[in-house]
């Protein structure tokens, strides 16, 4: 596969505050790569750094070959992006807004903006003003002007705000759809953990300006066969919720009638047995309370605070 957006080594520093370090990583084409991590993270100060709308510290980023920092304008061509949410003219219709974005590049025909308005179902509302839309409809009209020049590298930043389940799940199967038949690379962060996991191919997680794991969903998936969040319904959540603290050493939390704990599937009987002895009555045990992605993503950020 052939690399579409190259990150290498790049630092991110205000003043004296260190809000990227040493980030390295490398996106495909044809792939699906999500970008995860807690608030303050740094996942939105990376994707402005893609886009040329951040300074880099230090380290380069390229985009087909094309460094952002040096041949910006070259770079920018291969990209297409919604950075925290769509830049659009309110006062101006639907349309109207993708006719002056098409103006800013060559070879963008009227039958391309009317292919991209029925391929996202904004036919019936593209001539009304955007300052009428919902945040949903909003989200459509920036993806179709992300897309209009046929970029090779596509970023979203929290693309499934505002957008219904409905309107998640086209979402999903129309970016594995641009991925595989396309071969553009998306480079998507999003907080709806499941939906990443069905969406992507490989998934990298950022925590306190650091990339601490990049891995394959596939190897992801892989991982629920031994791991889960344990959820254990008790008739006293506060007592069950000390017994495991002392005798598993792990992290609870309490969810109304329930405990959680992550652990091993060969913990649980262990589990069980400790608050049994302590006289709890346990009323049901679901092991398979969350997708191994969140899993994956609690045991690598868990106790992260915002600085």
């Amino acid at each position: 596969m052939s690399v579409v957006l190259n990150i290498d080594n790049i630092s991110k520093k205000i003043g004296q505050r260190q809000i990227i370090k040493n980030l390295s990583l490398e996106t495909n084409a044809g792939e699906v790569f999500g970008f995860l991590g807690p608030n303050g993270a740094g996942k939105t100060t990376t994707i402005r750094m893609i886009g040329g709308l951040s300074s880099i510290t230090s380290g380069e980023i390229s985009v087909c070959g094309k460094c952002v920092q040096t041949n910006f304008e070259e770079a920018l061509l291969n990209v297409g992006a919604i950075i925290e949410e769509p830049q659009l003219y309110r006062y101006m219709s639907g349309y109207d807004n993708l006719k002056y974005f098409a103006s800013l590049y060559k070879g963008i025909t009227k039958a391309d903006i009317d292919n991209m308005v029925e391929r996202f179902g904004m036919s019936q509302r593209i001539n009304t003003k955007v300052k009428t839309y919902s945040l949903g409809m909003r989200q459509r009209l920036g993806l179709i002007q992300a897309l209009l020049h046929k970029p090779k590298l596509l970023i979203l930043d929290e693309p499934t705000n505002g957008l219904d389940p409905s309107g998640i799940h086209e979402l999903r199967v129309f970016l594995r759809k641009l991925a595989a038949e396309e071969g553009v690379s998306v480079f998507v962060s999003s907080h709806i953990l499941s939906e990443m996991q069905q969406m992507c191919d490989r998934v990298g997680i950022i925590n306190q300006g650091t990339l601490i794991s990049v891995n394959d969903i596939s190897e992801i998936n892989a991982m629920s066969a031994s791991t889960s969040k344990t959820q254990i319904q008790v008739d006293d959540t506060i007592k069950a919720a000390q017994i495991l603290k002392e005798k598993m050493d792990v992290n609870v939390e309490i969810n109304g009638s329930h405990v959680d704990i992550l652990i091993d599937r060969i913990e649980v009987p262990r589990a069980v047995n400790a608050l049994v002895a302590g006289e709890i009555a346990i009323y049901a045990i679901d092991n398979n309370a969350s997708s191994s992605l969140e899993n994956m993503y609690i045991k690598l950020t868990e106790g992260t605070e915002i600085e």
